[in-house]
């Protein structure tokens, strides 16, 4: 499995009209199923005249874990469109939430799916898609004498310091993408004194 996803670095507009319906869209970088339900209650509220404010999301690296609401809407005509745009640019932990203001003239079950689309695409097409990677994080203690061992292959692999204590045992919190993450475990560990510490948390 590759250890790369595509998301969107911030929040990003889009808009589409058909029929004098408006559907204004708007995609945004989320983390939890919490924070999308934050993010569209507030849509919600800053929205409250609109007829629908229909969403769609996806998270997690494997991009397993996604929903969609069609908020009034003929069932599959808005949620699911907004999802086939998070899929087919390949994109995660994202939430598209379109909002419509009805016209006056219905637009029929593909009238909608199109129009949801349109405006979740157009979202998507003004986002700056960015690559980022799965990282592992683990913990690593050795006694004083043998810390410059550690440094010497935190230079060489370039983990992130998430944290480090130095006192008469040295411990040092780092994060690394996961395909890297064996190499580097397995030459902090013959490193003499060293070992792993299992986090509590």
């Amino acid at each position: 499995m590759s250890d790369l996803y595509k998301t969107i670095s911030g929040i990003s507009e889009g808009y589409y009209t058909e029929l004098r319906s408006k559907f204004i869209s708007f995609a945004l970088p989320v983390r939890t199923a919490d924070e999308v339900k934050e993010r569209v209650e507030a849509f919600r509220k800053q929205y409250y005249d609109a007829r629908h404010v229909c969403w769609a999301y996806m998270l997690g690296p494997e991009r397993e874990q996604f929903r969609v609401n069609d908020d009034g809407e003929p069932s599959s005509t808005a949620g699911k469109p907004i999802l086939g745009v998070v899929n087919s640019n390949e994109l995660t932990d994202i939430l598209i939430v379109v909002i419509r203001y009805f016209g006056g003239v219905k637009l029929g079950t593909s009238g909608l799916i199109a129009a949801y689309r349109a405006a979740a695409q157009d979202a998507v097409a003004n986002a700056e898609i960015v690559e980022k990677t799965v990282d592992e994080q683990f913990a690593i203690a050795c006694e004083y004498p043998f810390v410059n061992g550690i440094m010497k292959i935190i230079k060489d692999l370039s983990p992130e310091i998430v944290a480090q204590k130095f006192d008469m045992d040295c411990e040092f919190t780092l994060r690394i993408r996961k395909s890297e993450a064996a190499q580097l475990r397995e030459r902090l560990l013959k490193v003499e004194t060293a070992r792993e510490i299992i986090s509590s948390s």
